[in-house]
């Protein structure tokens, strides 16, 4: 089981760094030109906020537990990610952005799932 959960962190560390990096560096026009449609409904700054919930939510799913440093952080992080996920499914559930509330449900489950390990039976 302390496999599957390093290969679940270590996925949705990919996805949320990637996610995150792209909010921070591409203007909110450029976002919402390119399908992030919800990011008309949010301030530049506010974007920019997600962004950076996004790439230090995924930095935290791995880096604690790799340097041994404060591993108590890894399920912190997979919980602050599935609120964040939460957030995510109520905006997009607003817009009738009905692929895109499932991809949130996966998303959330897999950090809900890797927070119920890391705190529980399979801590480090």
């Amino acid at each position: 089981m302390n496999i599957v959960l390093w290969v679940v962190a270590g996925l949705l560390a990919l996805v949320f760094t990637g996610a995150g990096v792209m909010k921070l560096i591409q203007p909110k026009e450029k976002l919402a030109a390119s399908g992030l449609g919800w990011t008309e409904d949010f301030s530049a700054g506010a974007v920019k906020a997600i962004g950076a919930v996004d790439l230090l939510g995924g930095l935290g799913l791995v880096l604690p537990a790799v340097t041994g440093i404060a591993p108590v952080l890894v399920p912190l992080a997979a919980l602050g990610l599935a609120l964040t996920m939460a957030g995510a499914i109520v905006v997009h559930a607003r817009r009738g952005e009905t692929p895109v509330v499932v991809f949130n449900v996966v998303l959330l489950v897999l950090c809900a799932f890797v927070a119920w390990g890391r705190f529980g039976p399979y801590a480090f």
